[in-house]
């Protein structure tokens, strides 16, 4: 039996082979990231005729291709954190990065045996992980694109911000997107301002509200230089701010449609809708099985506190950051409803509140709980029921 070793880079991978005494078959395959790649891979691991396993670490995306092709030629492969083969990479003295000694050492961490492999979910449980991942992205930019109007109408028109309840709603983005500046809003006539916000808020604004607008731009004290520009960029983030919010909606009905197909009950969650239950369910993989223990769950969503100590000095409470970022956000979004919307944690919120934790740490806990109850609804495939209790 071999063990190759598996480097991955994005155009080039390095591998090196061992026997299971830890010999040296192999030093250095550096093959492209490629069908004539794999190929010459394969050439080489076929040339010594016995079995062999294979050992990679999960770094980025570019060892999911490589993966894939071996799965197809039936081998066995070990995908590994890299936290595991860095471990091992310590004990080198000189602690060089050279893709050939790591390659090596992924091999030594799959002969020793001292790792727990990465399982690569099922396919439509990927389609539905990407999704997820790609909406948060989306709605990150389109946050972005907001701060960014913001502040240009902070610029040109700085009592803006009071004259809707939500600068992004429809009545105030038709508003801006046909008469962006001051001076537009001036210019226009106040019963064509006026029938334009009728017509965007179904009848909620009108001649008033029109009136209200044109009074506030006439005393507006916001600067009058490059107006033309301003209203420019504003009007053009609003289209890019229309087209985002747009994909977001796609992105949800196809995210509704793919977890349609599951029944996590995860939505009995307070806190916890569609999307929210689709990014959980992903992130875990499908299966909590994977995960023997709460403990576990939580060290896998970076919400476990992290512990510094030097002789007598001890600190913690920051949390770790390691693991799932996207399963960490939303479980962080679902404990900040659920600590005042279900009826059992707020309970719990407030206890650790009156314990004199602050807000932060307060909701840190309420995630805990939150994903206790994750685990316990998953494993037991039963809907959540509130316990008051504290």
């Amino acid at each position: 039996m071999y063990i190759v070793g598996i480097d991955i880079a994005k155009r080039f991978h390095e591998a090196a082979i061992i026997d299971r005494a830890g010999n040296i078959v192999v030093k250095r395959i550096k093959f492209a990231n490629s069908h004539a790649g794999f190929a010459k891979l394969m050439q080489t691991v076929r040339k010594l005729n016995a079995p062999a396993e294979f050992g990679m670490e999960a770094t980025g995306h570019y060892w999911l291709s490589l993966y894939a092709h071996l799965r197809q030629e039936h081998q066995t492969v070990h995908v590994i954190n890299p936290l595991q083969s860095d471990a091992l990479r310590n004990m080198f003295i000189r602690q060089t990065k050279n893709d050939t000694i790591d390659a090596l050492i992924v091999a030594e961490v799959i002969r020793f045996g001292r790792y727990c492999s990465t399982q690569v979910a099922p396919e439509n449980i990927v389609a539905l992980r990407e999704l997820c991942r790609q909406r948060f992205f989306v709605v990150d930019m389109t946050s972005d694109l907001k701060r960014k109007i913001i502040a240009l109408l902070d610029q040109i028109f700085p009592e803006y911000e009071k004259l809707f309840s939500d600068t992004f709603g429809k009545s105030s983005v038709e508003l801006l997107a046909n008469y962006t500046t001051p001076e537009e809003m001036l210019a226009v006539d106040t019963q064509t301002l006026a029938d334009l916000l009728n017509k965007a808020s179904r009848g909620r604004f009108g001649l008033d509200k029109a009136n209200q607008i044109q009074q506030c731009a006439k005393n507006s004290f916001g600067i009058m230089l490059a107006s033309l520009s301003f209203s420019l960029i504003i009007r053009q983030y609003l289209e890019q701010l229309k087209s985002l919010e747009t994909s977001i909606a796609i992105f949800d009905a196809e995210i509704a449609r793919l977890m349609a197909d599951f029944d996590t009950n995860l939505e009995t969650i307070t806190g916890i809708g569609t999307t929210l239950a689709a990014v959980i369910f992903s992130e875990i993989g499908g299966d909590i099985k994977k995960f023997s223990s709460v403990p576990k769950l939580v060290a896998y969503a970076g919400l476990y506190p992290k512990s510094r100590q030097s002789g007598e000095s001890k600190s913690d409470g920051h949390m770790s950051k390691r693991g799932s970022p996207y399963l960490r956000r939303a479980v962080w979004l679902a404990a900040t409803v659920a600590a005042f919307k279900d009826p059992a944690i707020s309970l719990f919120y407030q206890k650790k509140r009156t314990e004199g934790k602050d807000h932060l740490t307060a909701i840190g806990h309420v995630c805990h709980k939150i994903l206790a109850i994750i685990f316990a609804v998953l494993r037991d495939n039963k809907p959540y029921v509130p316990a008051l209790t504290s």
